[in-house]
């Protein structure tokens, strides 16, 4: 993280995603996954074809395929894609799958943003 505005603990927070655990509230509520494809931010929705639109229609996670296969390293286009295939082969194995490589996503910062 390069970004002059962003203090050291900010840095310190984003690169390990302590930033996401209010995200945790949202899933307790019931709004959200542990497990899913990422939350759509309104304008990213205008980009999307018809292959993508099930994204939307899919409760979102605080973790997903996608922050397990690169995080920031990878771009739009393959994020969308890798949403994709976690909607199509969901399944409570590959949950688990998900959970267990994200702890040490997150633990070595490899892509965070």
């Amino acid at each position: 993280i390069n970004d002059p505005r962003i203090t050291k603990i900010g840095q310190f927070i984003r690169k390990y995603s302590i930033d996401e655990i209010p995200q945790l509230f949202n899933i307790v509520r019931g709004d959200m996954c542990l497990v899913g494809p990422r939350p759509a931010l309104s304008i990213e929705t205008y980009e999307y074809d018809n292959n993508v639109q099930s994204r939307l229609f899919t409760k979102p996670g605080l973790t997903g395929l996608w922050q397990v296969s690169g995080r920031a390293d990878t771009n739009f286009e393959e994020q969308l894609q890798l949403d994709k295939t976690y909607i199509k082969q969901q399944s409570f194995f590959m949950d688990c799958k998900i959970i267990a490589l994200t702890i040490p996503a997150v633990l070595s910062a490899k892509g965070a943003y």
